[in-house]
């Protein structure tokens, strides 16, 4: 009997003896060994009958990427603390070491015991980037499971998959076997119960237990629908198994209080992108930007209370020994305790000799109703750079996507930034947004022509980064019907950018690859008749596409052709009200006619105030929850009149250079399985 054969009753044997040889002749040989503080050794020896069941929750990115992810690891505690259950974590090796395990014969393995992926129960995976969507399939396969979920037996594990690119799961529905939508605190533990039930009658057929997971709210079951077509578009999502829904809801937990986690966040032994520790003080964002799909599928807004922010920051700080904590959130700074937990923070109050000197970060910081000041006197000797994020790069357009900040905002904070001792600004914005035309994109460089000029006042050479990213449009977000910029315009506007920006003294401009942009967009409103051609890239080498130097759009391109589908088609063409989109059968909780209507006032160009300070806009959030929408009592922030679309000084945001992806990298939108 071979370790992927193991008897899922007893814990499958180490891989070790066989990985560690391995080791020596790859790059960064400690992303494989695990052993990081705060790991613990996952229990295996439950008596419950028919467990424990086993869980292998893997990001399908590399050790440094995946390991700061909070939902991951949120999921993996809580899977551990149950008497019934055991979880480990896994991530992708990098290409070298792939090689070595294939060459070698040996599986896809877990960092906390090196156990074969093959003989857990359910490997889970978190996607957060349409790209990694090749990664996933060669996982599957490293794991020596059938790539394709029609093809596995009783004894496979079942492949489930969470996070933001679950609300369009479609291009990879062949692969997986159940997705969980929205948050993952309460279902994993639902779907423990069931995969627990099934196995202690013995593991009968594999429709059956997918049968019951399909019933589970939050969890949907592909296999359980079926998708027919006419011509290029599609005709109709139903489902074709008995007892299922119509349409899948997301999961929601309402109080965010009784989830905190992670309660031991692990401590690598290598060097990680956001190395610090990361404390979620509320989910949810009623900003209304358009463009961020992020803030829409996370609505409703609910905060942690600021003092089990301020325990969980100093157990956190005392547990770990870092130095630097990260209040997380998508925007920060909206958080209503957020000057009570900073100020306790910089004062010291309550966290003991054993914490020292703390620097607090501040993803997604907005200004003008924080202070720059006070962010600098945070971030005390680190101000390598401030990150301002206007995203386009005039009033007009900031009015199509929502982002109500005036060019004064702006100024004043980067003013206030510059006076203060922060010596470079990096600016962020999209191209490609809905009715962008080249004076739109040259407002960008002339923001950031104006920004170094404000720069002078202060030092002699200032530096403002101009960095620009093409725009996808996204599924549950009003542009999800727009027609996305093709390559060629991306690339005038990006050479147009150039141009202006290149003579400016100062200033540096970066922007993101097209190609790639281009592919993400394919992706992320693609259906199934995708998952051949994301077979097809995978098989010809196509891993990794989220890293610049292994993409490859010739991959893409010719597997579409081979499959006789148009990449205009999926990418470039606008939607109709009455299409049925991919994902019509999944909700986020958001009414399809709040979208359209808010697609309708992009176009108008009418901004919309946070409803936090105005009555429901009836988006379908808070009420299809039992949530309450409550209009706070209190003033807008400093900054923000919160006034009509025709009429707004709403409020900037900022982040520390060294930050500016951490609210996706930490999981800020909820964990998923």
């Amino acid at each position: 009997m071979t370790d992927l054969q193991a008897p899922f009753s007893s814990p499958p044997r180490s891989v070790w003896d066989r990985l560690e040889p391995l080791l020596p002749r790859v790059q960064q040989p400690a992303r494989y060994i695990g052993c990081e503080d705060g790991a613990g050794e996952p229990d295996w020896s439950s008596s419950v009958p028919g467990g424990p069941v086993s869980w292998l929750f893997t990001y399908p990115d590399t050790y440094e990427i995946g390991l700061p992810n909070q939902g991951l690891q949120i999921l993996h505690e809580i899977v551990n603390e149950r008497p019934d259950a055991v979880a480990e974590r896994s991530y992708a090796p990098w290409v070298d070491l792939e090689a070595e395990l294939r060459a070698a014969g040996v599986p896809l393995f877990s960092v906390d015991g090196h156990r074969p992926a093959g003989a857990f129960d359910l490997l889970a995976f978190n996607l957060s980037a349409e790209l990694t969507y090749t990664n996933l399939v060669n996982l599957i396969d490293l794991a020596g499971v059938p790539v394709r979920a029609a093809e596995r037996r009783a004894d496979h594990p079942l492949v489930c998959i969470g996070g933001h690119c679950t609300y369009n799961p479609e291009p990879i529905a062949d692969f997986v076997d159940l997705v969980v939508l929205g948050d993952g605190e309460e279902v994993v533990s639902e779907i423990t119960e069931v995969v627990l039930a099934w196995k202690a009658a013995g593991r009968g057929s594999r429709r059956e237990v997918l049968e019951q997971l399909a019933r589970v709210p939050g969890v949907y079951v592909p296999a359980a629908y079926e998708v027919s077509y006419d011509g290029p578009r599609i005709a109709a999502i139903e489902p074709c198994w008995p007892g299922v829904p119509e349409v899948v809801e997301k999961r929601t937990i309402s109080d965010l209080a009784e989830w905190p986690y992670p309660k031991s966040q692990l401590v690598p032994l290598t060097e990680v992108v956001h190395d610090r520790l990361n404390v979620e003080v509320f989910r949810g964002c009623t900003r209304g930007c358009r463009f961020c799909q992020a803030g829409m599928i996370t609505r409703p807004v609910r905060e942690r209370p600021a003092e089990q922010v301020r325990t969980m920051v100093a157990e956190g700080l005392r547990r770990t020994g870092y130095d630097e904590v990260a209040l997380t959130s998508l925007s920060t700074a909206d958080f209503s305790g957020i000057a009570e937990v900073v100020g306790g923070l910089v004062d010291g109050n309550g966290q003991g000799d054993a914490c020292g000197q703390v620097s607090v970060s501040l993803p997604s910081l907005r200004v003008d109703a924080f202070g720059v000041g006070i962010a600098a006197e945070l971030q005390k000797g680190r101000r390598s750079g401030l990150t301002f994020a206007p995203e386009a790069g005039t009033w007009r357009m900031r009015q199509v996507i929502n982002k109500l900040i005036r060019e004064q905002d702006l100024y004043d904070a980067v003013d206030a930034a510059y006076s203060q001792g922060w010596r470079r600004v990096k600016l962020y914005f999209l191209t490609g947004l809905p009715t962008e035309t080249d004076e739109d994109t040259l407002g960008i460089a002339e923001l950031a022509s104006r920004c170094l000029e404000v720069g002078r006042a202060h030092l002699r050479s200032p530096s403002v980064t101009v960095s620009v990213g093409g725009f996808v449009p996204k599924p549950f977000t009003p542009f999800q019907w727009f027609g996305q910029n093709t390559v060629s315009e991306l690339q005038r506007k990006m050479h147009l950018l150039r141009d202006t920006v290149r003579p400016m003294h100062g200033a540096q401009l970066k922007w993101h690859e097209p190609r790639a942009t281009q592919v993400e967009g394919l992706l992320s409103r693609g259906d199934r008749r995708l998952g051949p051609v994301i077979e097809d890239v995978w098989r010809r080498g196509g891993t990794f596409q989220e890293w610049s130097e292994c993409f490859d759009l010739d991959l893409w391109t010719d597997a579409m052709a081979a499959h006789g589908l148009s990449i205009d088609d999926y990418v470039h063409r606008h939607r109709t009200e009455d299409e049925i989109l991919p994902w019509d059968h999944l909700s986020a909780g958001l009414h399809k006619d709040f979208l359209w209507q808010d697609w309708r006032d992009a176009l108008a160009e009418v901004g919309l105030p946070d409803c936090r300070w105005t009555p429901c806009y009836d988006c379908g959030a808070c009420t299809g929850y039992g949530i309450e929408h409550i209009v706070a009592s209190a003033t807008p922030p400093a900054g923000g009149s919160q006034g009509t679309g025709q009429d707004l000084d709403a409020p900037l945001v900022a982040v520390p250079v060294e930050l500016v992806s951490s609210a996706g990298a930490t999981g800020a939108g909820g964990p998923t399985s």
